[in-house]
């Protein structure tokens, strides 16, 4: 008979590590964290770059946590530094590069589906970010401008004409980023910055005081095109200007196909449904992290949906 694990959590981003380490220090005894990429805290490491600011109150929302891991304000490698730490506790069994496919139910046991084989669990909790699969304009992107429009910064170079494209903390983040080598325009729907959190908004804003960043706002993007292996950016008003690269960072989708896969129901909007303890409609199943609250990004949010999943699992432990 192959091992049922107490709980399998399927991500390591803040809502999985937060889930394990309650789970270990909550006294879960069999517990697996399932990681698809080579190690934890993936959208941390790509998507942020080196010495970013990473603030537990997360556009200024005040978050009190509620459970066993002391996270606090720092930089990038500061949290990963403690994440590190907190998973590198040899009761803590860990599977990168390991893509799980598909969450079974039989009777009261989960059959999680993974490149590695299969494993079985008595609780999932599926723990995914958004930001691994970007939100993309609604006009179609030509094939001859993939490889100069991106949604985050790589492939990035110096020396050139960049739009940006949004208006929350990534679009700002990468705005001012890339400034220091390149000539940055962001471009925004709305005539003012209001998504960022205050810190970005002052930085933006004091950016383009000293012309660092250009800043084009309340006008949206018709469409997009090719001219002389240069990007060429038509406005709704008519007019246009060309870029070497445009990044458009505005936003993440929920992965549907995915969480159907796990055998999470959605609602019409392609959410995610679940209730107060996060648990969704079949028993045992739990959402956390970003894809349990649609504006993401805050990791202590995340880290308490950890607290709360484990404590309701152990409720339903002691009940039955």
């Amino acid at each position: 008979m192959q091992e049922v694990h107490d709980l399998i959590i399927i991500g390591g981003g803040p809502g999985g590590i937060g889930a394990v380490v309650e789970a270990k220090t909550l006294g879960l005894a069999k517990v697996m964290l399932i990681e698809k990429t080579e190690n934890h805290s993936h959208t941390i490491r790509k998507f942020y770059k080196d010495k970013k600011r990473v603030d537990k109150d997360w556009q200024g929302q005040a978050v009190e946590l509620e459970g066993n891991v002391a996270f606090v304000d720092g930089t990038k490698e500061s949290t990963l530094d403690y994440f590190n730490h907190l998973l590198d506790d040899e009761l803590i069994e860990s599977r990168f590069n390991c893509e799980v496919q598909k969450v079974k139910k039989v009777d009261d046991v989960f059959f999680v589906e993974t490149s590695d084989g299969i494993f079985q669990a008595k609780n999932v909790i599926v723990s995914i970010g958004r930001m691994g699969k970007p939100n993309k304009p609604s006009y179609k992107i030509p094939p001859s401008l993939r490889s100069q429009v991106g949604y985050n910064l790589d492939n990035c170079g110096n020396g050139e004409t960049i739009l940006v494209v949004g208006g929350g903390d990534s679009a700002v983040e990468y705005a001012c980023e890339l400034s220091d080598s390149n000539d940055v325009t962001l471009n925004y729907r709305g005539a003012e910055l209001l998504r960022p959190n205050p810190t970005n908004q002052a930085i933006i804003y004091e950016y383009a005081k000293d012309e660092r960043v250009r800043l084009k706002l309340g006008i949206e993007i018709d469409n997009v095109e090719s001219e002389h292996g240069q990007v060429r950016v038509n406005f709704v008003d008519g007019t246009h200007e060309l870029y070497d690269r445009a990044i458009y960072a505005i936003g993440g989708t929920t992965p549907k196909d995915f969480l159907k896969a796990c055998g999470i129901t959605l609602d019409e909007r392609g959410e995610p449904i679940f209730d107060e303890n996060y648990e969704s409609e079949s028993e045992g199943l739990y959402i956390a992290g970003d894809i349990a609250f649609a504006s993401g990004g805050s990791i202590a949010i995340a880290l308490n949906h950890g607290y709360r999943i484990v404590n309701h699992i152990l409720g339903q432990h002691l009940s039955q």
